[in-house]
């Protein structure tokens, strides 16, 4: 990328991914620094953030669970006044994780700005973030993608549809929050309850036993697939995504080679089924059939210290200060 960029690089909000989303955005601030480019910190709780300001936002750590269901519809309506820069731009970067920072909503507002921004545009993002409507398409383009029903749904209908255990989790959220492994009956309801705190749509999932994989795919190229190995439970959890020592992430992964192609290459094709752009990672469960099933789509993957972009981008030589620029560059060149 030539010459240096005034960038404004949105962070924080009201969602459940709040932590995770400062995390990643002290992470893109150093790194675009560090590269010679301008660069604001904006939360979109508190507008443009000073020095002072940033500093102590940027301090915190991610928790072992995430924040409780924020006052996020008030927070967007109510903070819109952040889009009025106090100084000229060239781009947004967007390090906002779920709700309305990654559903849609944000892209929206950005779009009648004129100023272009990262990842997918509105459609993109609206339709990655619901699970049940990125399922319903991967099915139809033929990927394999577990079993699931939408709740309310009786006790009979699980067991007739999908068998036990089945993953109860918010249609609508990332980051594994409010996600329950429910293994007979006795734990649904409660489990459908938990979820629908932190999202009015509540999607019922077979549970796929297997290997954890993922996959990024950066402009249009897929990176190098990664492998999660869990050091307790059976599901990478938020604690465990955010917490030293709650998994081993392996890149590239110890797959075959025909193998680690098919994911690639399903990682790209949901990443153009779903018209995302720019930027996305897409996780997947191998079965002891050794059969691939795509679990769900993720446009605005994290990129904190421990994330699995950077270490799959990484595995490629890819450094995260040119990672970070390439997803700028990626957005420029897009202008949604």
């Amino acid at each position: 990328m030539s010459g240096a960029l005034r960038i404004a690089v949105l962070l924080g909000g009201g969602s459940s991914e709040r932590d995770v989303s400062i995390a990643s955005a002290a992470q893109v601030v150093r790194a675009l620094r560090a590269r010679g480019h301008q660069v604001w910190a904006v939360d979109t709780l508190q507008g443009w953030l000073d020095p002072a300001q940033e500093a102590t936002l940027f301090s915190r750590t991610v928790g072992t669970i995430p924040p409780p269901r924020g006052a996020e519809a008030v927070t967007q309506v109510e903070s819109i006044g952040f889009l009025a820069a106090p100084h000229p731009i060239d781009l947004w970067f967007i390090a906002l994780h779920g709700g309305a920072g990654e559903d849609g909503r944000m892209q929206g507002l950005l779009e009648m700005t004129g100023v272009p921004y990262t990842g997918s545009g509105v459609l993109g993002s609206a339709l990655a973030m619901d699970k049940d409507m990125t399922k319903r398409l991967l099915a139809l383009a033929g990927i394999a993608t577990p079993d699931w029903l939408m709740a309310p749904a009786t006790v009979t209908e699980v067991e007739r549809r999908l068998g036990w255990p089945v993953v109860v989790k918010p249609s609508k959220q990332g980051s594994t929050v409010g996600l329950t492994v429910v293994r007979d009956s006795a734990g649904l309801a409660s489990a459908v309850a938990l979820a629908r705190t932190f999202d009015d749509e509540v999607m019922i999932e077979r549970f796929i036993g297997g290997r954890e994989l993922t996959c990024p795919v950066l402009g249009e190229e897929a990176l190098a697939v990664g492998e999660i190995i869990l050091k307790r439970g059976d599901i990478f959890d938020y604690e465990a995504k955010y917490q030293p020592g709650g998994a081993e992430e392996v890149f590239p992964a110890h797959l075959p080679e025909a193998l680690c192609r098919q994911v690639q290459q399903q990682a790209l094709q949901a990443h153009q089924i779903l018209k995302l752009s720019g930027y996305s990672r897409t996780d997947f469960r191998l079965d002891a059939a050794q059969r691939l099933w795509c679990l769900e789509v993720n446009t605005l993957p994290g990129l904190t210290a421990m994330s699995l972009l950077p270490q799959a981008a990484a595995a490629q030589g890819i450094s995260f200060e040119i990672l970070v620029e390439r997803i700028c560059k990626l957005a420029l060149e897009a202008r949604h």
